[in-house]
């Protein structure tokens, strides 16, 4: 089918406004704020509702076009670019707050809902609950960020992922069924996952290639009336799983991050350790500061260590969530370009990983900002090589993909996995995956998305 024809067929579905081929809205759509190569999608769609999905996920199967599911469009790593063309399922306007249920802690949301819009909502009409926040800008989706096992300032609950705070998933398949997973299957409230067969894991982590995620139930969360921070800093490197193994034993942290940095000046040479922590009364909040420092006691009498005084303008930017210090690291280049490789692994591979980013970002002359975000009751890290390149400077700019491409090896390497990775990276996670569950993963693509539509060129199995 001719392009005219697609778009004529697609307004039909959404309207005449929220379709476009028009040039200039190809060109935004083809890349972000990565390194990654640009694609031109052939179209971009906005849907208004599930039912509008349901048709276009329809068309685009009997027409064979490949669909490209996006949320805020802010994955850095190519996720959302369509690599073999086709259409850009942009699901900004399905961007309704349905559900808010106080006394059960979740929220229904749809998939173009943004985490800032949650968050203000929350605190406008029920100022005594949220949600976990990623530190992404607002503009970052809900449903973007479980799909990927995002993670977010409440790390210490629940399992840590956010794709584990997800209570039901609403989703169209690829063949253009809809379907609802979790409690909402069955009853009418979105409250658990469990008892039934949890089949929402067919759509989270799996890059856009299983389906489109339309509705999510998330777990919300108590927002205690105080929220302090102490920030624990070291020299050496290899004593960082022993102050985060003490951090996490007193289970009085809602956050933890691990960092350090060749800037600012004072930071160089020191690692910081970065602990959050709430409670409803003074007397609670000073009970956990005094036990927080009293892990460390030892630790900091050896003067090899100890606890930073952070002033109050400092202070208030650690209690920030999401952290604008981050958007403004992405930035220190002034070149707009920004590349995050982050990688899920255990606790004590943290000081090989800051050995190894310093090594790599020495080897092809990038900045970086390295650290780990603590998952969980100390199940695994999250840990970030971050590297801002100005995309005006080709050369820097391929120093970086080569950075990214080699930070990747290194992940596995380490014993950790890669995440939200592009393509190269998703490849290099194959080559090493057990054969039973790389011949599972092609199964399964092949029995949702027998025509090979959704976002391809992503987890590709042959």
């Amino acid at each position: 089918m001719e392009r005219t024809e697609i778009i004529v067929q697609l307004k039909a579905i959404v309207g005449d406004a929220y379709v476009s081929d028009a040039p200039e809205d190809l060109f935004i759509y083809s890349r972000d704020q990565g390194v990654q190569e640009p694609h031109l999608p052939d179209g971009v769609v906005m849907p208004g509702s599930a039912s509008e999905v349901v048709s276009i996920i329809r068309f685009a199967g009997r027409e064979n076009i490949p669909v490209v599911p996006m949320g805020g469009g802010l994955v850095l790593s190519g996720l959302t670019v369509p690599l073999k063309g086709g259409l850009v399922l942009d699901m900004k306007r399905m961007n309704r707050i349905l559900e808010v249920n106080e006394s059960s802690h979740y929220a229904v949301v749809e998939a173009g809902t943004s985490q800032g819009m949650l968050d203000a909502y929350l605190r406008k009409h029920h100022p005594q609950l949220k949600h976990s926040l990623p530190d992404a800008p607002p503009a970052a989706t809900i449903a973007g960020n479980i799909a990927i096992h995002g993670s977010g300032h409440l790390s210490q609950s629940e399992g840590g992922f956010h794709s584990e705070m997800v209570t039901g998933l609403e989703v169209v398949l690829p063949t253009g069924e809809l379907v609802k997973l979790g409690s909402c299957s069955t009853v009418p409230a979105w409250f658990s996952r469990a008892p039934l067969p949890d089949l929402a894991g067919l759509f989270l982590g799996w890059n856009g290639t299983t389906g489109v995620i339309t509705k999510v139930g998330i777990k919300l969360f108590p927002r205690p009336k105080y929220h302090d921070v102490l920030v624990y800093m070291t020299e050496d490197i290899d004593l960082a799983p022993m102050v985060l193994g003490r951090v996490i034993g007193t289970s009085m942290a809602e956050d933890i991050n691990y960092a350090l940095a060749p800037k600012p000046d004072y930071l160089r040479g020191f690692q910081m350790t970065v602990v959050n922590f709430t409670a409803n009364t003074e007397e609670e909040l000073a009970f956990k500061r005094k036990t927080l420092r009293s892990v460390m006691k030892d630790l900091y009498e050896t003067r090899d260590s100890g606890f930073m005084p952070v002033p109050p303008n400092m202070k208030a930017g650690f209690l920030e969530a999401p952290q604008k210090a981050l958007s403004k690291f992405a930035d220190v280049r002034k070149g707009g370009g920004f590349e995050y490789v982050g990688a899920i692994m255990p606790i004590e591979r943290i000081p090989d990983a800051c050995r190894a980013g310093m090594e790599i970002t020495a080897r092809h002359g990038i900045t970086y900002s390295l650290g780990a975000r603590i998952i969980g009751r100390g199940n695994a890290a999250m840990f970030f090589f971050a590297y801002p390149f100005n995309r005006v400077d080709m050369d820097e700019v391929e120093r970086v993909k080569k950075a990214l491409e080699e930070t990747n090896e290194t992940a596995l390497a380490l014993g950790g996995i890669p995440w939200k990775t592009e393509v190269q990276g998703q490849q290099a996670i194959l080559r090493q995956m057990e054969p039973g569950t790389y011949a599972l993963m092609k199964r399964i693509r092949a029995v949702l998305d027998p025509a090979g539509i959704m976002n391809p060129g992503n987890w590709e199995v042959a």
